[in-house]
């Protein structure tokens, strides 16, 4: 079989005018596993990134019509699992003028949405086949039949019948931790277009290289595990590991964590060190949890001399303060913290509760403390956010005043508990995935319990101008980055998103 897979299209309307200078062009890891399987179960792979090398729809037909693959698969998954609703932006429209194009190609849907949704996807006209969970095992066995015949014994798989009717196969079968290193056996770089060399056609997030573009370029990210062990009622990562086709399943059902080997992962970052990669993203959710697994990657790191520019993930409550000096070494220069909120009822509303247990300035203090910056993630908008309980969150932001902050106005994500929460009470969701987007002109988070959708984006908003505009913070930057980085940084706080809900 011929199998391509089909990544981006929805930066521009994800985020705005922030896409051109100040957001990432990042490599689909979900992409290059996939493609790095097909490839070793005997197939030929090819990779179309949209988003490093943009193409008009002619120039994508042609392309499509010239190779003619035998099957064509969208990886809806964004930057992170969560931005899987957001990647449908792209997918669709591409998906649906391509099928108009070439009404015999065969078009798979996989990703978090997919596996979020998988009737609402495979119900649109142009989705020939859809998986839930991270498809690798279904897409295997698809690719062992004529794409016709035995459909319904693929494990994980919603197809067309004959007659057109959404059907669906056998619960979904996940990849054993033991045969993780086997079934995906690693990342397809070589699949990737380019400048004059490997992944130079993809750039690191502004703030990863101290909010200046030099060294953007090359850039890569990876995963060392999937999913979670904890189950925030916002989040929607864990949807990776459902196996259940039955409707309503959140990922809250299914958490859970599987593991590369520690060898599997350091030949992943010896590959990337020998194509001159130094900015690399660690894309696991709770990167920081299993010393098991986390410490001989960052030893190898170390023994191997690669002296890459590292970021991971990390919940307050997970962060080993004695550990902190062997991430500093091996290269973990920013860790991304989920924060979230402010205010200690909010917080446990979201399960987040342990961290009443937790100090959460200390823990950011010991981070700084070890060389490491910080990256702050916080949200506004959970159900019982007021006005006060959103300025506390605020507060709380400029208080600790980390290297970096992320600003977002809660959404109910398919997948997410918090999405079945409100559908089930009838709240106003969007109706579009435009409407999903954090940053987009159409973004249109949650209401609360006391406050309207749109209280909750302009208080976002203007929460994100009084961050990145604040004395103390531009302060920060330029004794910890220098002048040309504060300077970037009053650039991209000078970007202005337009907001319908918003009236401009």
């Amino acid at each position: 079989m011929k199998v391509t897979f089909v990544v981006g299209g929805s930066s521009q309307v994800a985020y705005q005018s922030l896409a051109s200078e100040f957001a990432a062009i990042e490599p689909s890891p979900w992409a290059l596993l996939l493609a790095s399987s097909v490839r070793a179960w005997g197939h030929d792979a090819s990779i179309i990134d949209l988003d490093a090398v943009p193409l008009s729809r002619k120039e994508l037909s042609n392309n499509i019509s010239n190779s003619r693959p035998d099957l064509l698969v969208f990886v809806v998954y964004g930057q992170n699992p969560n931005a899987g609703t957001t990647s449908m932006i792209g997918a669709t429209w591409i998906a649906r003028g391509l099928k108009e194009d070439i009404p015999e190609v065969s078009i798979c849907f996989i990703g978090s949405h997919a596996s979020a949704l998988p009737f609402e996807v495979i119900s649109l006209p142009y989705v020939d086949f859809t998986y839930i969970n991270e498809g690798v095992l279904g897409l295997k066995a698809l690719l062992q039949t004529n794409l016709v015949d035995n459909l319904d014994k693929i494990p994980g798989l919603w197809f067309k019948s004959s007659d057109g009717i959404p059907s669906r196969g056998r619960p979904g079968i996940l990849v054993s931790q033991s045969d993780m290193d086997k079934e995906m056996p690693g990342y397809a770089w070589d699949l990737l277009p380019r400048h004059t060399k490997p992944l130079d056609r993809y750039r690191a997030h502004f703030w990863h290289t101290n909010f200046t573009n030099y060294e953007r370029s090359p850039f890569a990210a990876i995963y060392t595990s999937l999913g979670c062990q904890f189950g925030c009622n916002f989040c929607m990562i864990n949807v990776v590991n459902r196996t259940e086709l039955a409707d309503g399943v959140t990922a809250a059902d299914s958490r859970g964590m599987r593991f590369w080997s520690p060898n599997w992962v350091l030949a992943q970052f010896r590959a990337l060190a020998y194509m001159g990669v130094k900015s690399i993203r660690i894309s696991d959710e709770m990167f920081f949890l299993n010393r098991k697994y986390y410490i001989p990657i960052l030893e190898g790191i170390i023994r191997e001399g690669f002296n890459f520019n590292l970021w991971a993930y990390a919940r307050v409550d997970s962060v080993r303060i004695d550990q902190l000096a062997l991430f500093k070494a091996a290269g973990v220069n920013w860790l991304a913290l989920g924060i979230e909120s402010g205010n200690t009822q909010v917080r446990m509303e979201i399960d987040k509760g342990r961290f009443k247990q937790i100090d959460i300035r200390e823990v950011v203090s010991a981070i700084k403390a070890a060389g490491i910056n910080v990256l702050g993630n916080y949200m506004f908008g959970f159900p019982d956010d007021t006005h006060q309980s959103m300025q506390e969150t605020l507060d709380l932001a400029l208080e600790l005043n980390c290297e970096h902050a992320n600003f977002y106005a809660a959404t109910a994500l398919p997948g997410s508990p918090l999405f079945e929460f409100a559908r089930a009470n009838k709240w106003d969701l969007p109706s579009s995935y435009e409407e999903f987007a954090f940053l987009s002109y159409e973004s249109k988070p949650l209401p609360t319990k006391q406050l309207s959708a749109r209280d909750v984006l302009a208080f976002r908003d203007q929460a994100w101008r009084t961050y990145f505009t604040n004395p103390s913070y531009l302060d920060l930057v330029q004794k910890a980055f220098g002048v040309e980085a504060q300077q970037g940084v009053e650039r991209m706080a000078s970007v202005t998103l337009k907001r319908r809900l918003l009236g401009h």
